[in-house]
């Protein structure tokens, strides 16, 4: 017999009354009635009450032990007295009535505690992250994360994918975000990257002649973290397929994003697939984001030639079209009552972003017809309210808010605008989640900063023109064929159907100033597989971190992650990164030169 537990603390139950049972695990808490000390323990499965009398030779060494303590206790499983028991727990109905206690490991005084619902502050957490991962909360969502990926992992191999895992070791990239370098010992002077995704070795894959390949895959990034986005590290279900145009892959995908968060969504509610197509422009003209959540209503829309008009005298206004500017405006039903303080709150929110502020109006109706109010209503005609009434298709108690800028600026801060007043009138459906896939995105965005143009996304990618006539082509009109999947305003995952043809290549490495010496240098080895038969493919590489930010209900991606790093990249626990001694870094040829401040 297994000498800490006969059994775990989440399996007694009535029917084990009256035997001896071993049970082990942390000192959860404990609670003194005076002749009885009553002990939770903890393990990973869960909770079981224990009971000792204060007459006991062991009384005193729990009455003295510190909270996570780690303990094996023997005795006997009794009935809770009526009225005592716990419905809340499995092992409610029972306690365990002890006969002996051994101390197998002490726990000093807690940096914060593992009972309760306390918040404490992330770099506590962080530091002390074993502790925090014993929190019923944190430690659930764990578990909850390997059940994801052995299910699709499982939903993957069903699906006829064959596993194989790529290098972690691998050449630097000359696009994309930063790498993290690696330098080598043998070849002094030169460095390996970590890779930021696999994704030449999975095309290389392909073009080795396998049909469908994944992998739960590391991903490394220097970049910046934020809420939704680990900095250094993250995992992705990487995935690709041969002979296959976009819309195969989604027929594929669908049913697995689908089937996984039906099982793991809580009953929230999922739309059925196949998700909705949109656009890359239809979502930046309607949402404002290449990202939308489609459980908010609400809608962007254009009112620039209205503003043109002689009938509206808002000179602001004007002077921003006149300089190329656009008027942005949503309609929101059933708000012109609100207090006067819900607009204002509002203003004051765009000055806090950056805005100038957020005009509105809003809309009543009088015995005869709609009339109009708020801060820039003064400044239209009657002709113009009404062809505003008319156009928007606004009914009274109606309002609408209004932004002009720059096209670009314009339509980025009329999306935060429709996220912000969804949120605050609760018009998002948090019972719910919603998928779309957001496709043709343009291949090139010109850089306003470095005057150049650049990759708006997978270098990659095939363009969706042909060969022959993509030289001709204005760059900026060049459509790719490369898709989001999004969630409830989170893209979970970017794809694209690859660029397989060599010659097609170097055309479009050309565009952001690539020769073909460049090409043949930096992706030789992509570029040699492209020569020798490549089969048409393509694939995507959903995250794994924020799926399971999805699916645990959680805002935080560090809240899903086992030892997550601080948000400026440092590993409080393992205290990384560290500086290295001079024999390291002699055996490197490498020398630091940091200057002092």
């Amino acid at each position: 017999m297994n000498k800490y537990k006969t059994h775990d603390c989440s399996s007694l139950r009535e029917n084990d009354i009256g035997n001896d049972v071993v049970i082990s695990g942390w000192l959860h808490r404990k609670r003194d009635h005076g002749n009885l000390l009553f002990v939770d323990v903890r393990d990973h499965f869960g909770l079981t009450q224990c009971v000792l009398e204060n007459k006991s030779e062991h009384f005193k060494l729990l009455e003295k032990l510190k909270p996570e303590s780690v303990i094996t206790i023997s005795g006997k499983v009794v009935k809770r007295q009526e009225g005592t028991e716990n419905n809340e727990l499995e092992t409610g109905k029972i306690e365990v009535d002890i006969k002996s206690v051994k101390l197998l490991s002490e726990a000093k005084d807690l940096p914060m505690p593992v009972f309760g619902d306390q918040e404490y502050p992330e770099d506590i957490r962080l530091t002390y992250r074993f502790l925090d991962l014993r929190r019923k909360e944190m430690h659930d969502i764990i578990i909850l994360r390997s059940k994801i990926l052995s299910f699709l992992r499982n939903i993957m191999i069903k699906n006829k994918f064959l596993e194989f895992q790529t290098p972690i070791l691998t050449a630097s990239s000359p696009e994309g975000a930063r790498d993290f370098l690696v330098p080598s010992r043998v070849h002094k002077g030169k460095f390996y990257a970590l890779p930021q995704a696999p994704q030449q070795f999975k095309q290389m894959i392909m073009i080795a002649g396998f049909d469908r390949y994944f992998q739960i895959a590391p991903c490394f990034r220097d970049e910046d973290g934020r809420a939704d986005r680990s900095p250094g590290e993250h995992y992705q279900l990487d995935m690709e397929m041969s002979f296959v145009e976009q819309e195969d892959i989604f027929k594929t995908v669908e049913p697995i994003f689908f089937d996984l968060f039906t099982e793991f969504g809580n009953n929230k509610k999922i739309n059925k697939f196949p998700f909705r197509r949109i656009s890359f422009e239809e979502s930046m003209r309607k949402y404002g984001t290449d990202k939308p959540d489609l459980r908010n209503p609400l809608e962007i829309t254009d009112f620039t030639e209205l503003f043109k008009s002689d009938e509206v005298k808002l000179d602001i206004f004007k002077k921003n079209i006149k300089s190329g500017g656009v008027v942005k405006g949503i309609v929101v039903k059933n708000i012109s009552n609100k207090p006067r303080s819900f607009f204002d709150n509002l203003n004051n929110w765009a000055i806090d972003s950056g805005a100038k502020g957020l005009a509105y109006i809003a809309f009543e109706k009088n015995e005869t017809k709609i009339i109009s109010k708020g801060p820039i209503a003064k400044f239209f005609s009657q002709n113009a309210l009404d062809s505003l009434v008319k156009d928007a298709n606004v009914s009274p108690n109606d309002c609408i808010f209004f932004i002009s800028d720059k096209y670009s600026e314009a339509i980025k801060f009329a999306g935060l605008v429709r996220t912000k007043i969804g949120t605050d009138l609760k018009l998002i459906d948090e019972d719910q989640f919603n998928f779309c896939w957001i496709v043709d995105f343009p291949m090139y965005q010109y850089d306003e900063v470095e005057k150049k143009l650049e990759f708006s996304h997978n270098p990659f990618s095939m363009p969706q023109a042909n060969i022959d006539e993509f030289d001709k082509m204005d760059p900026l009109k060049v459509l790719a064929y490369q898709y989001d999947l999004v969630c409830n305003g989170y893209e979970i995952s970017s794809g694209a159907i690859r660029n397989h043809l060599p010659d097609y290549m170097y055309k479009v490495f050309k565009k952001v100033g690539y020769e073909k010496k460049d090409i043949d240098k930096k992706f030789s080895g992509m570029i040699k597989a492209l020569s020798y038969g490549a089969p048409p493919h393509g694939g995507m590489a959903p995250g794994i971190d924020r799926i399971v930010m999805l699916l645990a209900g959680q805002k935080n991606i560090r809240e899903v992650t086992l030892f997550p790093m601080t948000q400026n990249g440092q590993d409080l626990l393992m205290g990384a990164p560290a500086e290295v001694n001079e024999k390291q870094l002699k055996e490197l040829g490498l020398k630091i030169n940091i200057k002092k401040d």
